[in-house]
């Protein structure tokens, strides 16, 4: 989900930031894998599509060629810390650039309340993402 609403909302700016990819992993993820039911839906609910979403796990590869690294939960960080020591990208949780809670709960294997409260936390964190990125791009640019 995280994906999908964070390229969304990059399309819509300017360029640099509309060239920049973004791709999704796990740090529990197999290769190949579907989203899950819930998560389609709670997307769906707000226009956007998961339905050749390709689930894989999070690489030294992935994470060498980024530009920063999102994750959801402090355990998501520890995990990334732990695998891929020293980090070779910045590994921020993805509502660590607003005055809020940081972690987003994990919605793996809950009910379709759990993806669209995990949605709806995602969303709120999006433009602060943003104003993060195109900082980040002016710096880099600059």
């Amino acid at each position: 989900m995280a994906e999908r609403l964070l390229a969304h909302a990059l399309a819509a700016e300017e360029e640099p930031l509309k060239s920049i990819p973004v791709v999704s992993a796990g740090v529990a993820a197999y290769r190949g894998e579907v989203a899950s039911p819930h998560g389609v839906t709670a997307l769906k609910k707000v226009g956007l599509s998961l339905d050749d979403h390709q689930s894989q796990p999070v690489t030294e590869e992935l994470i060498r060629s980024a530009l920063l690294v999102l994750c959801m939960t402090e355990s998501h960080r520890a995990l990334l810390a732990y695998h891929f020591d020293p980090l070779p990208a910045p590994v921020y949780l993805m509502r660590e650039f607003m005055d809020s809670s940081a972690e987003i709960p994990d919605p793996y294997g809950m009910d379709l309340a759990a993806y669209e409260a995990c949605r709806d936390s995602m969303v709120e964190a999006i433009p602060s993402i943003v104003a993060f990125l195109r900082d980040l791009m002016a710096r880099k640019n600059g």
